[in-house]
């Protein structure tokens, strides 16, 4: 008699909801359902959510998912989270959240971490802290300060009474995993981006020397986990809400693009997967540490045991889509005449399908919100250039997909030259990867071969499935790739190289000349 398969509630907490599913520990979902967590953003550069919202959002869908029956409450083994990275939640010793999350896109400590980062200066950064800093960590406090590192020092200054009520400083996933088990705790991604832990030789630690230098109380930092380590069993209250056994486990999971690197099978070395969301990276496991300073790219700790993940981020992908919806087609102003058209980017879709590739001449630069990478650049904007009246919102559309697109080409030239080869093909996940027409101008625009990963939108909670699969020794990771299958196959059109070879040149071009302007334009922004 064969055994009764074995699930796992995943969850995956992005910036723009919280998406719970029921998944095999062999990759299968077998149901999911979503909620939606509104982000605040404020005229100074700050982005936040309430915690407390990302916590409801989770009970409800958790509890409709168990509540369904789609597979008996008995063979729910585990519960791992994958959520946003790059936040910060600061709690009080009881684990309450004294202050909205600031997360990922949050500026607002850039100037104070400029402040704290005194003497002889190189690319912005104290000489001898930035050698510590790339040779312990790998990399260095983003100057955007879009990290927790600058996140902490602007609640210690601009918010002095709620850093002294502050018990620990909290990413995402590690509040998640705080309200699951009551443990404070920290995995090896989550806690990177602080910039205070050792991560040679495939260990995470803390290290005193940058515990001392950044600013921060070190015991304001939760324990370090690896991302398999069982770290307790569900809440007594938890699981009787949601409807589990008090048995189940939490395995300690991922940030959101470890736990993708892992959904979207590409977990052998230099194997790479391209993630398309509200951001976008591309990303590689490899066997070493090493750090481009010029190109903003590191390989740091992950998931998988005695490896590194090497990821090239952009600031906004899918989230220009968004824009473009809610802000230009369909504001909700006096010129809106459609209120609820189901599933606008299928028609985008569509829309974008039937315009030439170059889009009829307009290019679209998709830094919305600022730039990670190969240019480090939070006063970089977006812009639609070179309309005329023979143009139409068609153009715009597709110049949308096309401008993320040349970005990532952009992402490719320093990532394929940290990997030390050219890269055959390159699986892609996320949202926006679901779409088909994208998948096929990114392998024109890249000219690599794109293999869109079957239920792409699902990779973050099939990666975290696959962590708690592995954490509890029912996978390894050298399993996971033949537990991956695809979708569609992109192979590059070769009718279209010529003219994105030069739109790219281009869009790069647009960058070099203007970067003085976006400085002078949106510095003090």
């Amino acid at each position: 008699m064969t055994a009764p398969e074995k699930y796992v509630l995943a969850v995956d907490l992005g910036t723009s909801g919280c998406k719970a599913a029921i998944v095999s520990i062999h990759g299968d979902v077998v149901a999911w359902e979503f909620e939606r967590v509104d982000t605040l953003l404020f005229p100074n550069g700050g982005a936040e959510q309430d915690p407390n919202a990302w916590w409801d959002a989770f009970r409800r869908v958790a509890k409709k998912l168990v509540g369904q029956g789609s597979v008996s409450a008995r063979q729910i083994i585990a519960v791992c989270c994958s959520t946003q990275g790059e936040c910060t939640v600061p709690v009080d010793a009881d684990g309450q959240p004294l202050m909205n999350a600031i997360l990922w896109m949050d500026a607002r400590g850039a100037e104070h971490l400029r402040l704290h980062m005194k003497g002889l200066k190189i690319a912005g950064y104290p000489a001898l802290r930035l050698w510590h800093w790339i040779r312990l960590t790998g990399g260095a406090p983003s100057l955007t300060g879009k990290d927790p590192a600058a996140h902490m020092l602007y609640i210690r200054n601009e918010h002095p009474n709620i850093y002294e009520r502050t018990y620990k400083f909290l990413n995402a996933l590690d509040y998640l995993n705080l309200r699951l088990t009551g443990r404070f705790v920290a995995t090896y991604d989550s806690i990177l981006t602080s910039w205070v832990t050792d991560n040679r030789r495939g260990n995470v630690a803390y290290s005193s020397a940058l515990l001392a230098a950044c600013g921060i109380a070190p015991d304001k930092f939760p324990d370090i986990v690896k991302c398999t380590d069982v770290i307790g069993v569900l809440r007594t209250d938890v699981a009787a809400e949601i409807g589990l056994s008090t048995d189940v486990v939490v395995v300690a999971g991922a940030i959101d693009n470890t736990a993708a690197a892992v959904g979207s099978g590409a977990v052998r070395d230099y194997d790479t997967h391209l993630y398309i969301g509200t951001s976008s990276w591309l990303g590689a496991h490899v066997a070493f540490k090493k750090t481009d300073i010029v190109s903003s790219l590191a390989s740091v700790p992950c998931a998988v045991p005695g490896r590194y993940l090497l990821t090239a981020l952009q600031a906004t992908a899918g989230g220009n889509l968004t824009f473009l919806r809610d802000k230009i087609l369909y504001h909700k102003d006096e010129l809106l005449h459609e209120e609820n058209v189901a599933d606008v980017y299928k028609i985008m879709d569509r829309i974008a399908e039937r315009t030439p590739a170059g889009s009829h001449g307009v290019l679209y630069t998709p830094w919305i919100y600022g730039e990670r990478a190969p240019a480090e650049d939070h006063t970089v904007r977006a812009a639609i250039y070179n309309l005329s009246l023979e143009n139409s919102r068609a153009d715009i559309i597709r110049a949308v997909l096309e401008g993320v697109a040349f970005n990532t080409r952009w992402l490719l030239q320093p990532f394929e030259k940290f990997l030390g080869r050219p890269l055959e093909y390159i699986n892609i996940v996320g949202g926006g990867a679901a779409s088909n027409v994208w998948c096929q101008i990114f392998a024109d625009v890249l000219n690599r071969r794109i293999r869109q990963v079957k239920e792409p939108i699902q990779a973050n909670v099939r990666g975290a499935a696959f962590i708690a699969a592995v954490g509890l020794g029912e996978l390894s990771y050298d399993d996971i790739p033949a537990c991956t299958e695809y979708q569609g196959e992109y192979t590059p059109t070769t009718a279209h190289r010529a003219v994105y070879d030069t739109y790219f040149r281009e869009f790069v071009n647009i960058y070099k000349r203007n970067k003085q302007i976006y400085r002078r334009l949106n510095r003090h922004r």
